[in-house]
């Protein structure tokens, strides 16, 4: 119970990470670009696989190579469509875009793995995405009847690609090593970043390079104590709990940035962070009973 409560924490502090890393990536896309950000961010990340040997030797310790390979790629597609989401968007509204991953992860695990989805989930679902429409819709520029334009969409299909990333390896189930993922989705981040990476980087001045260095580092505080609380926490409770990263974005960006949360956006981002929470909620407990 005691490591259970303590692995609860942990992921509190994961979510709350990957909430402050998505405003520190803002911070740094206010110049430059998001691919930019995103080739960084896995630049910095791959040091722990590339630097020390243990790491190394569990992270090349794979079975199941097309499973990595698929989650790798996906997943550095997912975050280069995210930051390139929060360049232009809201903080608040990208990573709330983002998070709902686990709606297409639930439908992939049924396409491709075999997974049987449950009616119930019918419910939360539509209460999902009308919640992400009223956000949306609440940040809407001029002449824009929904607010669905193309950055939107990078943000929704950051999402796609984040719930084929985690359908890869919900499929692998627990054959790899935490570590093995990890170097896979920074090795194949980093390559699927560089290019526009590199032909849209500016050199960073100093408050950019600290911004880039925070960022960086919350990523891989935020990947290492999730990985850790997964011992011990279910993959239900990690999908609802990680739902706090959206609330924590939000705040920072009003605080910080002056982003404005209206009624509207507050009321669509408790309706989707509620439909979220209850598709996860649905899929795993229908996941586990399969099982």
């Amino acid at each position: 119970m005691k490591a259970h409560s303590k692995a609860l924490l942990w992921l509190v502090a994961s979510a709350t990470m990957f909430g402050a890393m998505a405003f520190a990536a803002k911070v740094a896309s206010a110049r430059l670009s998001g691919p930019q950000v995103a080739m960084v961010r896995f630049a910095v990340g791959l040091l722990p696989v590339a630097l020390i040997p243990r790491v190394r030797r569990t992270a090349l310790a794979y079975h199941r190579l097309d499973l990595i390979l698929i989650r790798g790629f996906f997943g550095g597609l997912a975050v280069l469509f995210y930051f390139i989401c929060i360049q232009h968007v809201s903080v608040g509204v990208a990573t709330l875009l983002n998070y709902t991953s686990p709606i297409y992860s639930g439908f992939f695990s049924m396409l491709f793995i075999g997974e049987r989805l449950s009616p119930k989930v019918l419910i939360p679902l539509p209460v999902a995405l009308f919640g992400v429409f009223l956000v949306v819709h609440a940040h809407a520029r001029p002449g824009e009847l929904v607010g669905f334009g193309r950055w939107e969409l990078m943000g929704a299909l950051s999402a796609i690609c984040s719930g084929a990333a985690v359908t890869a390896i919900r499929a692998a189930r627990r054959a790899e090593s935490s570590w093995s993922i990890y170097g896979s989705l920074c090795l194949f981040g980093l390559l699927t970043t560089l290019p526009q990476g590199l032909t849209t980087w500016r050199n960073p001045s100093h408050d950019e390079w600290s911004a880039l260095a925070i960022m960086s580092l919350l990523a891989i505080g935020a990947q290492l104590t999730m990985t850790f609380s997964l011992r011990w926490v279910d993959a239900m409770t990690v999908g609802v709990i990680s739902q706090l990263a959206v609330i924590v974005s939000m705040l920072l960006g009003a605080l910080l940035l002056s982003e404005r949360i209206t009624l509207m956006a507050a009321l669509g981002a408790v309706l989707s962070i509620a439909g979220v929470a209850g598709v996860t909620f649905v899929t795993q407990a229908r996941t586990a009973g399969d099982g």
